[in-house]
């Protein structure tokens, strides 16, 4: 396969296809990456059982610092709309060895959900198909790693084919879950539900909570279910404004996934309540995949529905999930934090093709090698996301107050946008990671236990400290020497994307600005 090395001296940035994305495009690209479907499946039990009827308000308050770092990577995409996203702006901010594990953050994020992702389309797939297995059933593996291979393959095809297909794998989503809305309040106000629960004003109360330990396990978890909107974000190069789409879609992007969580969360408590037996939110076997539980009940014949929701869901987040680590990886080789042959473009599709081949191929052999050994210590990887996704969420809220410190009190704007409000989004995602470390040491919190504590606390500290050990081997390289002196990518290094966005064609979205 043909790939054109990109030369840091090129007037249109990195090579990738500019002007391709609008601000419907990158928005639905944000959409997609979080799983919305699946995201509620995985998540919405565990909050349940972690502070009951009080589920609502947690994902609301879980909302406050995602915004928050939303307004940071604004405010830092209009100064440095570049792919690499947290490696380039911590780099610039703290130096290349912030911005270093930054990106290498951003990369273990992908690399583990990949693996989740993979599965949960798997395993759904079989069940539309009638047919249930274990989780490390070569059958279910197959599938999965096709899935895998399917996305890398629309990933490396180019952003416009990614990009119409997540139109209607997103539109699948949302009419599943308009669906599953109007048919909980329907039975309802019918009263056919299971357990009707009348709606109550302090389901949405930040002063209802009676256990503080409740409190921050289920902010933790519903973290979670908002990753994945700083996608449009990395895509930044490839949209027609730069400057301005990525940002506005990435706040857009929050306050849907925000409205979708409330809506479908408070429906689902009025149609099941919060029992503890049946389907209630509260029964602990129905915590990891309430869907499950609750379709044939809800939709009878069409439960299938649902089942096709969580598919969609799932394989739709794996290609959106590739794109990010992709060109920030694909930023990393252009700045030489990494081997050369990451910068390489594909000629035709202008798409990172080696970092996209690797993002693939490493992913697909962390699941088959985790599904092997344990499927225990996959599901405890997937458990220790949260660190990973805490750890580079909040370096880019640092990174945006550091940054535009000289200029924080220009204006009240800048005071706000840029000083205060990232940074207490960065505080708080900090002590998301320190409580989340503290909780993972317990030898109770996930499924195995690793060195006599926690697999989580292990798997997901190791993880990063992976990154540490290969950050100081490329320190060894010749190549490196210009990155971790400074030389390649520092505060002053010029914005390496097209100058005049506005000169390239229409994007496949129409181009909304």
């Amino acid at each position: 396969m043909a790939t054109t090395p990109i030369n840091l001296q090129r007037s249109d940035g990195k090579g990738l296809a500019a002007g391709t994305l609008g601000l419907w495009g990158s928005t639905v690209i944000g959409l997609a990456s979080t799983a919305p479907v699946y995201s509620l499946v995985a998540t919405l039990g565990f909050v349940v059982l972690a502070v009951g009827a009080q589920a609502p308000i947690a994902f609301i308050v879980a909302f406050v610092p995602m915004l928050f770092i939303a307004f940071a990577y604004r405010e830092l995409n209009r100064e440095v709309p570049d792919c690499g996203t947290t490696f380039t702006w911590g780099t610039k901010a703290f130096g290349p060895w912030v911005g270093w594990m930054g990106g290498w953050g951003v990369a273990v994020a992908g690399m583990v959900v990949l693996a989740n992702l993979a599965q949960i389309a798997s395993v759904y797939f079989w069940s539309l198909l009638g047919q249930e297995f274990e989780n490390d059933d070569w059958r279910i593996l197959l599938v999965a790693v096709v899935f895998i291979a399917a996305m890398t393959w629309v990933s490396w095809r180019g952003v416009e084919i990614g990009e119409r297909l997540q139109n209607i794998l997103l539109a699948v989503q949302y009419l599943a879950l308009v669906i599953f809305v109007v048919a909980a309040l329907w039975q309802f106000f019918a009263g056919t539900a299971p357990n009707p629960t009348p709606f109550d004003w302090e389901w949405l109360s930040p002063f209802a909570f009676t256990e503080w330990s409740g409190f921050t396990e289920a902010v933790l978890l519903a973290l979670f279910i908002y990753w994945g909107w700083d996608t449009c974000l990395a895509l930044n190069e490839e949209t027609k404004d730069p400057k301005r789409i990525p940002g506005r879609a990435a706040l857009l992007t929050t306050v849907i996934l925000l409205f979708t969580y409330v809506s479908v969360t408070i429906a689902a408590m009025m149609y099941a309540g919060l029992g503890e037996s049946g389907t209630g939110l509260g029964n602990e076997a129905n915590a990891d995949d309430f869907f499950l539980a609750i379709k044939d009940g809800l939709l009878g014949p069409f439960g299938w529905v649902l089942v096709v929701a969580v598919l969609i869901s799932a394989i739709s987040s794996t290609q959106t999930t590739i794109l990010p680590t992709a060109r920030g990886t694909l930023a990393m080789g252009v700045y030489r934090a990494l081997p050369a042959r990451f910068k390489d473009v594909h000629p035709r599709f202008k798409t990172p093709s080696f970092s996209t081949l690797v993002m693939g191929v490493v992913a697909i052999v962390y699941y088959v090698g985790m599904s092997l050994i344990s499927d225990n210590i996959l599901q405890d990887s997937i458990l220790s996301l949260g660190l990973a996704i805490a750890f580079y969420y909040a370096i880019t809220g640092y990174a945006c107050v550091w940054y535009f410190r000289r200029t924080l009190f220009d204006s009240a704007r800048d005071f706000f946008y840029r000083g205060l409000l990232p940074l207490l989004g960065a505080l708080m995602l900090t002590y998301a990671f320190v409580q989340s470390a503290i909780d993972m040491w317990d030898v109770d919190y996930g499924y195995t236990v690793l060195l006599g504590i926690g697999g989580t606390f292990v798997i997901g500290i190791g993880a990063l400290l992976v990154g540490v050990v290969l950050m100081f081997l490329w320190f060894l390289f010749p190549r490196s020497k210009r990155f971790f002196r400074g030389e390649s990518l520092n505060r002053d290094t010029p914005v390496m994307v097209p100058d005049e966005p506005g000169e390239y064609s229409r994007s496949v979205d129409g181009g909304l600005a």
